[in-house]
């Protein structure tokens, strides 16, 4: 059902339902009064006859009662009146009557309903001077009366409620144009239309709406803006170690054909290997990256170890050439909790000691230290004694595929990915260089610490 008929069932049923109850109302007040009306008028028939009856001479009335019949007086049809002499509490016969009267000698005094010839009468008799005056009018003829009048009322009411009802569909239309340019606006607009909607005037109750569509329509440029990006970077990323694979398995098939080029041929092989494994690495940054970006609901809370965290991220990030003790872990506190999924507090950190390794020399060591701070944040501080960052560096640094110079290994996601964990999940990822040389990288994640109460309320 659209907008359009819903309102307009909705505000027709009401109104129909309401005025069906002021006409319901308004008939049985009606009718009400008709039938008080017409009772009064039997009552003001049966005294002004009693008036007048009054003012004959007793001849006349004696006059009467020696006659045969009574006289017979014509009325309206459905009205009756009879006149009849009393003797004590007895009738003894009728003076006068109206043509066609049924017969009101068995109507008691004051007003009643009875079955006269075959009708249903309302009567009214007033008895006064030795004179009984009962007048009747039949109930059918009321009730033809009422649904006249009904009638009379209800076609307008019909005819003005559908006219109503009409220019309401109208109304609606009219009201809705500021909705319907809207979506007329959208349905022109291109995919890829980067300009906010044109300017609409649109009543105050739209408006949020319209807000929330300009809302919605820049978080998805930003969406699109930073699709383009990400694929234009990861493109030109991978162009690299496909290429150099190309060209070693081509020194590989070159080599191949002569017996004499054989360590050359291993060789080629070995470096096509290394730029397997680097383009593994780099889809593996990549996917993992596009996860964290298209996330949209709240992971399920989940709590880990924060030691068990440090552990898994220092055997993961070991090469195979590093020696035993590199990279030295320093905790106080080790019942210290993430409240975050341990798979990706793991991944951010093991970027971090993988970065660190990478840039510093193979004799020195890396120190990961986990601390209690602020109450609410557990953070991995590593150390390297690497060449380290300026201070403009360090912010580039965090940014997607910046590496320095062009000569060095990695695909520059890791320190991207480390971040967009830890502002993914309220945390922050800081790097400044230290003093002495090398560079200090600071992984703040949310979490609690089982020895301080405190923890479980920030």
């Amino acid at each position: 059902m659209s907008l359009r008929l819903r309102l307009l069932a909705i505000i027709g049923v009401s109104l129909t339902a309401l005025w069906s109850l002021v006409a319901v109302w308004m008939f049985l007040d009606v009718r009400h009064e008709l039938r008080t009306a017409l009772d009064d008028r039997l009552a003001a028939s049966a005294r002004m006859v009693a008036g007048l009856m009054s003012q004959l001479p007793p001849t006349g009335a004696t006059a009467s009662e020696d006659a045969a019949s009574p006289m017979d007086v014509i009325a309206r049809d459905g009205l009756a009146c009879e006149v009849s002499l009393l003797r004590g509490e007895v009738m003894t016969r009728a003076l006068a009557r109206t043509t066609g009267s049924p017969g009101l000698r068995a109507a008691e005094a004051g007003y009643g309903t009875h079955v006269l010839g075959g009708k249903v009468w309302r009567t009214y008799v007033l008895e006064q001077g030795g004179i009984r005056i009962a007048t009747a009018d039949r109930i059918d003829v009321r009730e033809a009366l009422l649904r006249d009048i009904a009638l009379t009322a209800g076609v307008p009411f019909v005819v003005a409620l559908s006219g109503s009802l009409m220019l309401l569909w109208f109304g609606i239309g009219r009201g809705l144009l500021p909705l319907e340019r809207v979506r007329a606006a959208l349905a022109r607009r291109a995919p890829d239309d980067a300009m906010p909607l044109p300017a609409t005037d649109v009543p105050p109750e739209l408006r949020p709406l319209v807000a929330t569509i300009h809302h919605l329509l820049e978080r998805v440029q930003g969406t699109l803006a930073r699709e383009r990006r990400f694929t234009d970077d990861a493109a030109h990323e991978l162009r690299t170690p496909l290429t150099a694979i190309k060209t070693h398995l081509q020194v590989a098939r070159l080599a191949a054909a002569k017996p004499e080029t054989a360590e050359v041929m291993t060789q080629a092989l070995g470096s096509a290997d290394q730029g397997v494994l680097r383009l593994q690495n780099t889809l593996d940054q990549l996917l993992l990256l596009a996860r964290l970006d298209g996330r949209v609901e709240q992971d399920r809370p989940e709590c880990t170890q924060a030691l068990r965290v440090a552990r898994r991220a220092i055997e993961d990030a070991k090469a195979p050439g590093d020696g035993p003790g590199r990279v030295r872990l320093e905790a106080g506190d080790s019942l210290l909790e993430l409240r975050m999924p341990e798979a990706l507090a793991v991944s951010a950190l093991r970027n971090l000691i993988d970065n660190a390794l990478r840039y510093s020399p193979s004799t020195s060591r890396v120190t990961l230290s986990v601390e209690w701070r602020d109450e609410k944040w557990v953070c991995f501080t590593v150390l390297d004694e690497g060449p380290g960052l300026t201070e403009a560096e360090c912010a580039q640094a965090l940014e997607r595929f910046w590496r320095r110079g062009s000569g060095v290994q990695g695909s520059g996601l890791g320190l991207s990915i480390a971040g967009a964990i830890a502002l993914r999940y309220g945390g922050r990822l800081q790097l400044q260089p230290r003093g002495q040389g090398g560079l200090k990288a600071e992984l703040c994640l949310p979490g609690a610490s089982l020895g301080h109460p405190a923890a479980f309320s920030a």
